[in-house]
């Protein structure tokens, strides 16, 4: 059975955001990578290929799974 993708959003310097899906451990990896500098990054998500300048990106966010319907009280 295949890993469990989360779907993560990665902001760059200039306001640009990118969506991904990615395992745990690929998201670890990644933020090992953006913790350390500079540097080309490769990512390989579900979606295809993508190499990215670690020194551009601002965050990383772990969007929340969770969808809801209507009004929150």
């Amino acid at each position: 059975m295949a890993e469990e993708r989360q779907k993560v959003e990665i902001g760059f310097g200039l306001g640009q955001v990118l969506s991904v899906k990615l395992t745990q451990a690929e998201l670890t990896d990644l933020r090992k990578a953006v913790e350390s500098g500079d540097g080309w990054y490769d990512l390989k998500p579900e979606e295809g290929p993508i190499a990215i300048n670690l020194g551009t990106v601002v965050f990383i966010r772990v969007v929340d799974s969770q969808h809801r319907i209507g009004f929150t009280g």
